[in-house]
């Protein structure tokens, strides 16, 4: 059920880029939800190996280059889901940025944490 509820916060959060972000296209609901999916599993399967490719980098400008990777991941979303659009670097850079905002926001006021005092979840 998280899982779900997950996928509807990406969906809710890339729609909500392509609002504020000109360069960020996307065709309607059913393209979101497949990209907040597909968003999902590349943070999953393909982060990790960006992160960890681009670590000196990352040292180097003191974790600003992780906004980069966050663009890498969202473009690569765009390549995989019909109706999703990102016209460059700038779009990606702050769509991203945007994305991971409100992403975070949601998942903050919308989801418990999964942590209680008494040992529950």
């Amino acid at each position: 059920m998280r899982f779900l509820a997950r996928l509807f916060l990406n969906a809710v959060a890339i729609m909500v880029a392509a609002r504020m972000v000109t360069g960020l296209e996307i065709s309607g609901t059913g393209a979101a939800l497949l990209a907040g999916a597909l968003l999902g599993l590349v943070n999953v399967a393909v982060r990790p190996v960006l992160l960890v490719l681009t670590l000196p980098f990352t040292l180097v400008t003191l974790g600003l280059f992780i906004f980069v990777v966050n663009a890498i991941c969202l473009w690569l979303t765009s390549l995989l889901v019909p109706g999703f659009r990102i016209a460059g670097l700038w779009p990606a850079l702050l769509g991203a940025l945007v994305v991971s905002i409100v992403s975070w926001i949601l998942n903050g006021l919308l989801l418990p944490s999964g942590r209680s005092g008494d040992g529950r979840r």
